[in-house]
C-alpha cells in the first residue's frame, strides 16, 4: 500500500492518499490537488464577487436587487449549517467503488491539417500567341520577333509557374508531415493517459476484492475517499485520518472539524441610499456559539452515519471518532491542534437511531460521547481511543545522553548506545511538538533504527530513521536503503545520521525526496542544542576496530 501526503498551502488543506500501487497513488494525489485549486479558485472569485457587489457604486434599483441576492445567499448558507444531518439522512446511500474510477475522457483536441495550398494552373502556350498585324504577317521578319518574344515570355511564366509549384508542394509536404507527427505525438499521449486510466481501474478492482476480505489498506482507502466526499461547506476542511482493525471491525477516524472562521459572518445584507453602500449585518455572537456547537455535533453523527450506511458488507462494527480543530491560541498566539470531542459507538445501537428526529447534542450525549459543555471555548478532552503507534519490534530504550561528555567519540560507540543515542536526541527534538520516538529491534539489517510520530497534521506523520556509525564516506546506496525503507514502512520522511560524512552521489539521489542526510558535524551540532558534547574522531575509531579485528583473531 502506498501512501503520498497532500498539502495545499492557500486552504490549509491536508490529506493522505492511499493505493496499492505507486502510480495509482500518484494519480490520486493529482486528482485531489486538482479538487482543491478548482475549489480555491472558486473560494476566489465567489470573494471577488462579493467584494464587489458590495462596493462599487450602485444605483436605488441596483443596491436593493443586490442586497435581496445576498441577503438569500446568508440565508441558504445558515440553513445548510442547520440541516447538515437531515440532508444527509435524506440523500442515503450516494457513493460506491465504481465512482472511484476516472473516466474523464482524454480532452486533448485532435489535430487539424492545415488546409493545402493548391498550385495555380499551369501556363498555356496558347494564351502567349502573338497578336500580328497584317504588316507583322506580310514581314516574315516581325512575325517572326513577334513569335520569340511571346515564346520567351510563356517560357518565362512557365518557369516561375514551376518554381512555385515546387515551394508550394515542398510546403504542403513539410505542413503535412509535421500534422502527422503532431498527430502521432497526440496518439502517444492519449494512449499512455488511457493506459494510465485502465491501470487505476484495475487498482480500484483489485481495491475491491481486498476490501471484501476486510484488509485494513482497502478499507482505510475506501472511507477515507467517503469522508473527503462528504458535500460540506468549501470553507469546511476534508480532512481525516482513518486507522481501521479488522479483528474487532473497528474504524478510528480523526476527523479535522472547521474552525469559527469557516461559519458565515453576516446574516442579512441592507442597502444604505445615503452612502450608496450595501452593508452587512453581521450575526451575534450567541448565534455563533450556539451555531458551532450544533455543526460539530452534526458532524459526528453524519459522518458516523455516513460510515455505517456505506458498509454493506458489514465490515464495521463500531466507530471511533475524534474531533480535531486547528486554530490560533488566543492566549500565547501560538498555533493550536487539539481533540475537542471523541465518541466510541456500535454499529447495532446506532443504527437504531431516527437521526432525523433527534438533536444532535442530545444524540452524542446519550452515546456517551466526549466533549467540553461549550465546544467554541476548543477545550482539548482525552480522545476515547488514538491511532494506534503499535510495531513488535519497538523495544525498551535506554539513556545514554548523560554518560556522554567531550571525551566519548561516538564513531567508536558501541552500535547499539548509538542507537539509543539517536533516539534520545530526536525524542527531544519531536517532543516539542508532542511527538515521540522509539527504537526498534536490534537487528543491524540497515532497516528501521527508529521511528518518529509527529502528530502534526500537515508536516507531519511516520518518520524512520536509521544511525549509521560509520568511519567511511557514506554513499549512495545506503540513501536508497533508506528511500526503500520510507515507501516500505507507508512514511512520510526518513532521517540518515551519520558519525560520518556523504558523498556527493549521496546529496545527489536525496534531491527532490523526503529524505534528510545529517553528516557528524550536524549530528555534533544538534546534540549541543539539547546540552550534550561529544567528539568525532574518525581515524581513532579506525584504529581501535584494527586493533580490536587483531584481539579477535589472535
Amino acid at each position: 500500500m502506498w501512501e503520498i501526503r497532500v498539502l495545499h498551502e492557500d486552504l490549509r488543506a491536508f490529506r493522505i492518499v492511499k493505493a496499492e500501487t505507486k502510480a495509482d497513488a500518484e494519480l490520486k494525489a493529482e486528482a485531489q490537488m486538482e479538487i482543491w485549486n478548482q475549489r480555491w479558485e472558486r473560494q476566489q472569485r465567489a470573494e471577488s464577487a462579493r467584494l464587489d457587489k458590495t462596493s462599487r457604486a450602485l444605483n436605488l434599483q441596483q443596491g436593493k436587487t443586490a442586497a435581496l441576492g445576498l441577503s438569500a445567499e446568508a440565508a441558504s448558507r445558515i440553513a445548510s449549517l442547520e440541516n447538515l444531518l437531515k440532508d444527509a439522512v435524506a440523500k442515503g446511500i450516494r457513493f460506491k467503488w465504481d465512482d472511484l474510477k476516472d473516466r474523464t475522457p482524454f480532452m486533448e483536441p485532435a489535430i487539424i491539417s492545415a488546409k493545402s495550398r493548391s498550385t495555380p494552373p499551369e501556363p498555356q502556350p496558347g494564351s502567349y500567341s502573338p497578336v500580328l498585324s497584317i504588316v507583322d504577317k506580310l514581314l516574315s521578319s516581325r512575325r517572326i520577333k513577334k513569335e520569340q518574344e511571346a515564346k520567351g515570355e510563356y517560357d518565362i511564366a512557365h518557369s516561375q509557374w514551376r518554381e512555385q509549384r515546387e515551394i508550394i508542394e515542398t510546403e504542403n509536404k513539410v505542413a503535412a508531415n509535421d500534422a502527422r507527427k503532431l498527430g502521432e505525438a497526440r496518439e502517444d499521449r492519449k494512449k499512455e493517459y488511457l493506459k494510465k486510466q485502465a491501470a487505476q481501474h484495475a487498482g480500484i478492482d483489485s481495491s475491491v476484492s481486498a476490501f471484501s476480505e476486510r484488509k485494513s489498506g482497502a478499507v482505510e482507502y475506501f472511507f477515507s475517499e467517503l469522508v473527503s466526499r462528504s458535500d460540506y461547506p468549501e470553507a469546511f476542511p476534508d480532512e481525516a485520518a482513518l486507522q481501521y482493525t479488522a479483528d474487532t471491525g473497528t474504524l478510528l477516524v480523526d476527523f479535522e472539524l472547521p474552525n469559527t472562521s469557516a461559519l458565515p459572518t453576516y446574516k442579512d445584507v441592507k442597502y444604505i441610499a445615503s452612502r450608496n453602500q450595501l452593508q452587512e449585518v453581521p450575526v451575534s455572537d450567541t448565534w455563533l456559539r450556539k451555531t458551532y456547537d450544533d455543526v460539530l455535533y452534526q458532524i459526528a453523527l453524519r459522518t458516523i452515519h455516513e460510515l455505517f450506511l456505506h458498509d454493506s458488507l458489514g465490515i464495521l462494527q463500531n466507530i471511533v471518532f475524534n474531533g480535531w480543530v486547528r486554530s490560533v491560541d488566543k492566549a500565547t498566539g501560538v498555533d493550536a491542534h487539539a481533540c475537542i470531542m471523541s465518541i466510541h459507538v456500535g454499529r447495532q445501537e446506532f443504527m437504531a437511531i431516527k437521526l432525523d428526529q433527534v438533536e444532535p447534542k442530545a444524540c452524542f450525549r446519550k452515546l456517551k460521547g466526549v466533549a467540553s459543555s461549550k465546544l467554541i471555548e476548543l477545550l482539548p478532552i482525552r480522545p476515547v481511543m488514538s491511532l494506534s503507534r503499535e510495531d513488535d519490534r519497538f523495544v525498551a530504550p535506554y539513556a545514554v545522553a548523560g554518560t556522554i561528555d567531550e571525551r566519548t567519540n561516538l564513531a567508536s560507540m558501541d552500535w547499539f548506545d548509538f542507537e539509543n543515542l539517536i533516539r534520545e536526541v530526536f525524542e527531544k527534538e519531536f517532543s516539542k511538538n508532542g511527538g515521540e520516538v522509539k527504537i526498534t529491534q536490534a537487528s543491524r539489517d540497515g532497516g528501521v533504527d527508529a521511528v518518529a510520530f509527529d502528530p502534526d497534521p500537515i508536516r507531519g506523520g511516520k518518520i524512520v530513521i536509521q544511525a549509521k556509525r560509520y568511519t567511511n564516506i557514506v554513499g549512495v546506496a545506503a540513501v536508497r536503503d533508506l528511500f526503500g525503507t520510507i515507501h516500505n514502512e507507508g512514511a512520510t520522511k526518513g532521517i540518515l545520521v551519520t558519525t560520518s560524512t556523504y558523498g556527493p552521489d549521496a546529496y545527489e539521489f536525496a534531491k527532490g525526496k523526503p529524505i534528510t542526510l545529517l553528516s557528524g558535524s550536524e549530528l555534533l551540532y544538534l546534540l549541543e542544542q539539547h546540552g550534550h558534547k561529544s567528539k568525532i574522531d574518525l581515524a581513532a575509531a579506525r584504529i581501535e576496530y584494527k586493533e580490536t579485528l587483531k584481539s579477535v583473531r589472535s
